[in-house]
């Protein structure tokens, strides 16, 4: 009862909060937010032979922001310049046959923010769109000042690609160097007790080692060279040079010039800005004394896009995507996770949507807690025996979890360079008996049964007590083995072969039988089409919903009074840091805080795999 009123007080506390923020606002907010509603359902204006600027250090996602980041936004009066994936391939399509769009002007001259970097497998997609936009006979430019090998992964699909005289290149391979905090944890007496399953199965690693073990090496050097082969192959293709001489260059320069980056025709262009800017205004037939090219921005058009595509797309039928991005959590989770409860309802208000014919499942996931995958695994099962198919899309990672959810679907879509994969189990078991004692804090206990307090953090688990552990990570992970086995048709045998924890490259998943098709989300979206008899006959919506931006910024303040309260679970989101060494140490230290599996069982990526 206490907990109802609780609810009922702060969602009359959040209502007035969210009046006071409108008026605290002011006058000249109240008029910005009222301009900016009313100005979205006017379509930008694109002039005739006009480039599309694609801003290449824009933050790509799966998924539209999540509603506290609308409210924080909202207040500060700054937004983050982002797109979805879904909306940038749509809006490069409708340039591709727009006769008012020339090319397409890929802008890499601003950094990149080391947490906003899109990973391979979704510039893959990107890439392929472009390469679509090229053969319909428009350009596409290319300028930066110092290349990277994600933005010139990107870039080098260019018809002509500029650099910057002081500018440059880095051409260096792949690497991936992993955090591990078990000197720290003994440091400090944090004692670690694992179990697990797979000789593969390396995400508990950082806290058991001081660096990679045998396998987890070989497992990683595997995926880097496959993931690095697609790179110097699709970049080869593009540029005319031997993936053989792109390899030299890694081992012997690693960093060009621009000069040098000419020589070698990475680039076809040593030039300042104002003199690509010149090209572009001759390619767009702007006047001499005009002070840029005919331009709109990528974000701008897709407005255009996007009403377009729900113009031609009006039908009843509808085709679900379904964004399953972040670690895997059990109970509702948060923005930026994959909530088992939450994710469980969404597809059982897809089944009683009659007009849903088929769902695409995107995951971006390293995994996380294996009860919430079986609680998603389950629905969409049902989904499919509800005659509704379902068709995965993999993004950068869908391994653990993120493959366990993926299991009970029609048909499988990856990338080249998709991490996938990782099929295997563990427990981690913390406990803080040393650090306490060393500082005068002891325990004692009473208990009715041999086990009663098997899940304290103040002293080591048992050796009987560990059994107890092992059985339940024995047990997920044969039923984890049977659901690859009887989703896939595959052989029993087979699949503990490729299990064990091992992580697989997009290529190589398909070459085993994990993966069924190389495409993206596209290619998903046009095979869930098919299967469910559609044609072009449907239209796309997405889910998680979001609502409008009033429900979002009112919603959010209402949710803030609710947390502070404690009416609603919360928990404290690390700040972004200032350096790339501490961001991985706070993402090995999220990934500890993620861990809330009630039978202390998960099935995630080893480690937080990043690779540089």
């Amino acid at each position: 009862m206490g907990n109802f009123f609780k609810q009922i007080f702060a969602s009359l506390l959040g209502s007035l909060l969210g009046l006071f923020i409108f008026s605290g606002v002011g006058v000249t907010g109240l008029l910005v937010l009222l301009f900016a509603a009313a100005s979205s359902d006017v379509d930008p204006v694109v002039k005739d032979k006009s480039f599309v600027v694609f801003d290449l250090s824009m933050n790509i996602t799966d998924a539209p922001p999540s509603s506290s980041e609308v409210f924080s936004e909202a207040l500060s009066g700054s937004s983050e310049e982002r797109m979805t994936l879904r909306s940038i391939l749509d809006a490069i399509e409708k340039a591709r046959t727009d006769k008012r769009i020339v090319g397409i002007y890929l802008d890499a001259t601003k950094s990149t923010r080391v947490s906003n970097v899109a990973g391979f497998a979704t510039l893959k997609e990107i890439r392929r769109a472009l390469e679509k936009f090229r053969a319909a006979g428009k350009k596409v430019i290319a300028y930066g000042m110092q290349w990277n090998e994600r933005e010139y992964y990107l870039s080098s699909v260019a018809d002509t690609v500029f650099v910057n005289p002081l500018g440059g290149m880095e051409v260096n391979g792949f690497s991936s160097q992993p955090i591990f905090l078990s000197g720290a944890l003994q440091k400090y007496g944090v004692g670690v007790q694992v179990v697990r399953v797979g000789k593969f199965k390396g995400a508990v690693e950082p806290f058991l080692l001081n660096k990679l073990s045998p396998e987890n090496r070989d497992q990683t050097q595997k995926l880097l060279n496959d993931v690095w082969n697609e790179w110097r192959t699709t970049v080869g293709k593009s540029r005319k040079i031997d993936p053989t001489k792109l390899q030299n260059i890694a081992d012997s320069q690693a960093v060009l010039e621009a000069t040098d980056a000419k020589k070698l025709t990475l680039v076809d262009k040593v030039a300042y800005y104002d003199q690509v800017v010149n090209e572009l205004k001759s390619l767009t037939d702007a006047k001499r004394e005009d002070r840029t090219f005919k331009q709109i921005s990528l974000s701008n058009y897709a407005v255009t896009a996007q009403r377009q595509l729900d113009s031609e797309r009006d039908s009843k039928n509808k085709i679900a995507v379904v964004y399953a991005e972040g670690d895997i959590v059990d109970g509702q989770g948060e923005s930026g996770q994959i909530g088992g409860t939450r994710y469980a309802k969404i597809f059982s208000r897809i089944r009683q949507d009659k007009d849903v014919k088929a769902v695409v499942l995107r995951i971006n996931s390293p995994g996380g807690s294996a009860t919430a995958a079986e609680v998603i695994q389950r629905e969409i099962k049902l989904t499919r025996e509800n005659n509704i198919p379902v068709v995965v899309s993999m993004g950068d990672i869908a391994a653990s979890g993120g493959y366990w959810i993926a299991t009970d679907s029609n048909r499988i879509f990856a990338e080249p360079n998709t991490i996938t994969g990782s099929i295997g189990v563990f427990g981690l078991l913390l406990n803080f008996q040393k650090l306490a004692n060393d500082n005068g804090i002891t325990w004692d206990a009473v208990k009715t049964g041999k086990y009663a307090d098997n899940q304290t953090l103040a002293r080591p688990k048992s050796p009987e007590e560990l059994a107890v552990y092992q059985r339940s990570v024995d047990r997920i992970y044969n039923l984890f083995l049977n659901k690859v086995a009887q989703g896939r048709k595959l052989p029993q045998q087979k699949v503990a072969e490729i299990a064990q924890g091992r992580i697989w490259s997009g290529t190589a998943a398909k070459d085993i039988g994990l993966v069924d098709e190389i495409g993206g989300l596209d290619a998903a979206v046009e095979s869930a089409a098919g299967l469910a008899n559609l044609g072009d006959k449907w239209k796309l919506q997405e889910y998680p919903r979001r609502g409008t931006f009033g429900e979002r910024f009112l919603g959010r303040a209402t949710d803030e009074v609710q947390t502070a309260l404690g009416a609603k679970e919360t928990k404290s989101i690390p700040q972004n840091l200032l350096t790339s060494e501490f961001q991985k140490l706070q993402r090995e230290i999220q990934v500890l805080q993620n861990l809330n599996d009630p039978l202390n069982v998960y099935a995630r990526l080893p480690f937080n795999l990043k690779i540089e």
